[in-house]
């Protein structure tokens, strides 16, 4: 399955949810909170009779110098990515018992977010693990907060990062 682009139908499309299916969505990234957000998502969606979809978001490099070399860095990322969706959507395929809707965005993490759920009105929850060793939750969900009045147009549930997934099966 091809992740769903912004600018760009996929060439495969995305799995139909049904109306009424709740969508919990799990922002992608390489952090131990992200995994158990995800897990987290993946148990209620179990439970519900919901669908995980997961955005992964290719920022900007910061290297611009040599165009060249940045369409190979940007290259490479992409592909990165998009392994990265497949191998986590196996993972939710095999606890949820359905293929998860994928999401792959470029811009600004905090800005893709909030786009994808503004475009994607099948999102019903933004499931996000918050940061294990930092004090405070991370920046994704410290600024995702700061927008919850102005912005959000979907709950927010913070799943701390510390929890294990017996914590996690016991909890729903």
């Amino acid at each position: 399955m091809v992740p769903e682009q912004p600018s760009a139908p996929s060439a495969t499309p995305s799995p139909q949810v049904a109306v009424g299916e709740r969508v919990f969505l799990v922002v992608v990234d390489d952090t131990q909170e992200m995994k158990t957000a995800l897990y987290y998502a993946c148990r209620r969606a179990q439970r519900t009779g919901g669908r995980v979809a997961m955005l992964y978001v290719l920022e900007p490099p910061e290297f611009q110098h040599w165009l060249g070399v940045e369409r190979v860095m940007q290259e490479e990322a992409r592909e990165q990515a998009e392994q990265t969706l497949q191998m986590l959507a196996q993972q939710v395929q095999a606890i949820t018992g359905k293929m998860p809707v994928l999401h792959l965005r470029e811009g600004v993490r905090r800005e893709q977010v909030l786009a994808q759920i503004d475009e994607d009105r099948r999102i019903s929850i933004l499931v996000l693990g918050t940061a294990i060793d930092r004090e405070d939750p991370g920046p994704l969900v410290t600024y995702l907060i700061s927008r919850m009045g102005k912005e959000m147009k979907v709950p927010v549930m913070l799943v701390p990062g510390r929890l294990t997934e017996a914590d996690i099966d016991a909890l729903t």
